[in-house]
């Protein structure tokens, strides 16, 4: 398969997950997507878990697929593909996420190495930052880069539930932590299609590695 072909994994993963918020929710009568995580949809003992699991590891497998043509992009275009190895650091996560249902301890684990793939826009414009060619990327990536930073300080407010910060979050702490889910997958969607423009990089004629 070609990159320009897997780069597409990238928007189906959005949508997955998008449609995976949205629709198992109804298999919770109370659940309350204003206040409650995301987390709590597939929690222990929900009807939602495995559906919830299993739509978190195909979300899994598409990031993973868009990760490997983001590297093949970078090849071709000589640049470092550090922000590929972060991407599909996100992959990890979110299937950890899904397979360990909370209050499991290994949840909050791979919850929290999140933030490692949440640095790939960031990583990306910086490593990038000075090809022509990929200057419609890099500007559209320092954009969802500030977008998901400001979405991760939002999010540090569970660290400190005391705090004024949770206690102005708390009655719609739901929203806030979507916002930051918000934030990457459009990157991620962004950044798929941005690049599927890209042609004769690094003296190929496509992007079929």
């Amino acid at each position: 398969m070609s990159a320009r072909s897997r780069l597409l994994f990238g928007p189906v993963a959005a949508v997955a997950l998008a449609l995976g918020i949205f629709l198992l929710p109804r298999l919770l009568p109370a659940y309350d997507p204003i206040t409650q995580t995301v987390s709590e949809i597939g929690e222990i003992g929900s009807p939602a878990r495995i559906p919830f699991a299993i739509m978190l590891c195909c979300v899994a497998g598409c990031v993973l697929v868009f990760a490997s043509a983001l590297r093949s992009v970078s090849t071709a275009l000589k640049r470092s593909a550090a922000a590929a190895y972060l991407t599909g650091a996100m992959a990890i996560s979110a299937a950890g996420v899904g397979v360990f249902a909370y209050p499991h301890p290994l949840h909050n684990l791979f919850g929290l190495s999140e933030l490692v793939g949440y640095q790939a826009p960031l990583v990306l414009a910086v490593t990038w930052r000075r090809d022509k060619r990929a200057a419609k990327v890099v500007g559209f990536s320092w954009l969802m880069a500030a977008l998901v930073w400001c979405a991760i300080i939002a999010n540090l407010s569970t660290l400190d539930r005391e705090g004024t910060l949770w206690h102005r979050e708390a009655a719609f702490y739901g929203v806030v932590q979507r916002s930051l889910f918000a934030a990457w997958f459009a990157w991620l969607v962004g950044a798929g299609l941005i690049l599927r423009g890209v042609r004769n990089v690094a003296g190929s004629t496509s992007l079929s590695g």
